[in-house]
């Protein structure tokens, strides 16, 4: 498209801590793209075998393992927001516009996930992004009220997994057990496990071999992963984008408040969240990470510390990029463009880890995964500005909006005027 634009007015707050939060998932993300499934949940399930392993670990653990997830979560409700306010500024149909961007997100999500990539978040996005819809006009307080309110089901709905993960086990360990509990401890504790021999080496034949068995993978055992992932995560993304609403309203996203106030927070979260989970660290490594305390701390117990460290993350990002500066412009290019960056870096390590590009799988371990990260971190930033100089949207952003407005998007930007 050769037509000229201006971009529409954006708030920069939003893109840097979009850009700090799509930057972010791929840390966490990189084990589950370049190790076993296994490994996402249980340090020790793969590629832990040095002191930097558990050190790059334990930083994830600590500070990364969803909290960027959450950061996203609450920057996509604030998003949903903002568009529909725009829409009403403009006389335009809100709820028009805001069901065709999530219904053609889904497509893209599922596109995604069936094609790309099992990590997908888009698709829970969409789905719980409608629920959203119905949030739009409440203030801040109830905003909160309600996010409170469903994260307490998300932990209760995690307790309840947990004393059921307790009993399996306690039952499969009974002297004299049956055949029945032993078989179904061995069918729970799966995916959170050290994988067997055989389970190690389907999974290396799978992510090495072509790209047509990955795909048949998903579309057979994974084919309803999508929905039970949204069901049974729902309440806490809900929670996060309601948050993020509140976020907006309140002036929080949009770096309104004083330095002071943004201080006091990332204090707060900070000195209850650091803590928290270096006691859930602590209390793994001493569990010897079984299967029953990797849930209890990585489903259930982190629901209720998560969210201040999120909280906390933002404000401090909001503290250390208010000068600007060269950086800040690059990561709220990123932000700008999260949308392409997420799904490009997942195109990228696919192909990068697994048999259909370099057939990397399996070859890093945890701290060698970080140089990849870093890596990534440079394209990122490295592509972003430089595209959005010359041109309004990201590439995927200009197609979503381009598909949500059923109208082709004017993509070149008014570079005099710039």
């Amino acid at each position: 498209m050769t037509a000229v634009t201006e971009a529409p007015p954006r708030i920069a707050t939003l893109d840097i801590v979009r850009g700090i939060a799509v930057m972010g998932i791929l840390a966490m993300n990189i084990v589950a793209f370049a190790m076993p499934p296994e490994a996402y949940m249980n340090p020790v399930a793969y590629g832990m075998e040095t002191s930097a392993d558990f050190i790059s670990w334990l930083v994830s653990f600590i500070f990364i393992d969803g909290k960027m997830r959450g950061l996203f979560s609450f920057l996509f409700g604030a998003g949903i927001l903002l568009v529909i306010l725009r829409a009403d500024a403009k006389g335009r149909s809100a709820k028009a516009i805001h069901f065709r961007r999530m219904g053609w997100l889904l497509l893209f999500g599922l596109l995604h996930y069936y094609f790309i990539w099992f990590g997908d978040i888009l698709t829970g996005y969409a789905l719980i992004g409608m629920i959203a819809w119905l949030f739009r006009n409440k203030l801040p307080p109830a905003l909160i009220k309600w996010g409170i309110g469903l994260l307490l089901l998300q932990f209760l709905l995690m307790a309840l997994m947990t004393a059921g993960f307790y009993a399996a086990s306690a039952a499969a360990a009974a002297p004299g057990a049956d055949a029945d509990a032993i078989r179904q401890w061995g069918e729970m504790k799966g995916e959170f496990a050290i994988p067997s021999a055989q389970s190690l080496a389907e999974t290396m034949a799978l992510y090495r071999g072509p790209y047509a068995g990955i795909v048949e993978h998903q579309f057979t055992d994974g084919l309803l992963m999508p929905a039970m992932m949204t069901l049974f995560f729902g309440a806490e993304t809900l929670a996060y984008m309601l948050f993020g609403m509140a976020g907006l309203r309140s002036g929080f996203f949009k770096g309104e408040w004083e330095a002071a106030r943004y201080r006091k927070t990332a204090l707060i979260g900070f000195g209850i969240g650091i803590p928290a989970y270096a006691l859930l660290a602590w209390a793994l490594v001493e569990a010897d990470y079984s299967v029953p305390m990797i849930v209890a701390v990585g489903m259930a117990a982190t629901v209720l510390t998560r969210p201040p460290m999120i909280v906390a993350t933002a404000a401090l990002i909001m503290l250390l990029t208010r000068r600007g500066g060269w950086l800040v412009e690059r990561i709220a290019a990123a932000g700008r463009a999260a949308f392409t960056n997420y799904l490009g870096t997942s195109i990228l390590m696919t192909s990068l880890f697994y048999g259909y590009g370099a057939n990397l799988f399996g070859e890093f371990s945890r701290a060698e995964l970080w140089l990849l990260v870093i890596a990534m971190w440079v394209l990122m930033l490295a592509w972003s500005k430089p595209w959005l100089e010359r041109f309004s949207y990201g590439p995927f952003e200009w197609l979503w909006r381009s598909l949500a407005r059923w109208e082709v998007q004017p993509m070149r930007r008014n570079l005099a005027a710039a």
